[in-house]
Formats: structure tokens, sequence, C-alpha cells
């Protein structure tokens, strides 16, 4: 029997997820979304997981230049990691105007300040996964960021804090 789309969508919204900000910085312009689907895979190498929209700009653009940063989402980023995960969005440097970032050093990407930490990335192979694709990572860089900060959650569909409150404003 098939399983419902909404049914595994609305049960799978029960498990609160960190959010993360993945940038890419191409040739032209910064690349950037939303993340929730992040795995530690190995501490030696060190490794993580992203799953990423397979037909999305992000995995594209992440597959020909080879290089990413990650941002682990502070509770005060819920405005941004909103502008992210809208579809349509301009460009990273657009969306982030008036909030302060700097660049990894190893991928050159976006690394968004009062992050909770951020990891300078390097593709080691993408892989089918549905619709979409599992990105796996290996860890160049660790850049720490504020490790006190309150964590920017993903649970039923909306940006919370720990507590379940809804996220602050970037």
């Amino acid at each position: 029997m098939p399983v419902d789309a909404a049914e595994f969508s609305a049960a799978l919204g029960q498990y609160a997820a960190g959010v993360c900000l993945l940038t890419v910085k191409d040739g032209i312009d910064d690349v950037g979304t939303t993340v929730s689907s992040v795995m530690s895979v190995s501490a030696a190498p060190p490794l993580v997981a992203v799953g990423l929209t397979a037909a999305g700009y992000p995995a594209e653009v992440l597959e020909e230049v080879g290089s990413c940063a990650l941002t682990v989402l502070a509770a005060p980023h819920a405005i941004i990691a909103s502008r992210f995960s809208s579809a349509g969005r301009p460009s990273a440097r657009h969306l982030l105007e008036a909030v302060p970032w700097t660049r990894a050093p190893g991928s050159d990407a976006i690394v968004l300040s009062g992050g909770l930490s951020a990891l300078d990335c390097r593709l080691e192979r993408l892989v089918e996964a549905g619709d979409h694709v599992l990105a796996l990572l290996e860890v160049v860089g660790v850049l720490p960021g504020d490790r006190a900060g309150v964590p920017l959650l993903r649970h039923r569909g909306r940006y919370v804090d720990p507590s379940g409150s809804a996220a602050g404003r970037a």
C-alpha cells in the first residue's frame, strides 16, 4: 500500500531538526539554501551528509563547484532561514544585505556571523535518493561560532527555539 505524501510529511514534521545554511560560491555569484537534513557521518575522516532537492539549483552548483560552507543557525536567524527556504530567491548576498557574514577560507563560501558554528567543506560525492540527493561532504575546516547561543530548530513546519516557542528575528 503506498504511503500518503501528506501523512509522511506530517509524521516527519514531529521530528525537531537543527537548521543550517548551506552556501556555495561559484564563478558568478553566491548560492544558498536552508537545510535541516544534516547528519554527522564520520569523525575520521570528518564527513557530514546533507539532503538537497535533486532538481534544485544549489545541488547543481555544489556538484559543479565542489565545495561549500555549512553554518549552524541560531534561533535569532529564523528570518534568514525563511529567506533561504523560499522558491525563486535571489543571490545569497542580496538576501544577507545588512546581515554580517564572512567567507570560509577553503571554499570561499559565505559563513553567517552569529552562527553556532560553521564547517568548510569539500564535496566527496552526491548520492541519488528519490527526489533528493545526499551530498557527502568532507569537512576541511571548522569555524567556531557562538557556542553559547540557542539553536534554531524546524518542528511541525515552523522555526522554533528548543522550548518550542517561535524563534526570534534576525
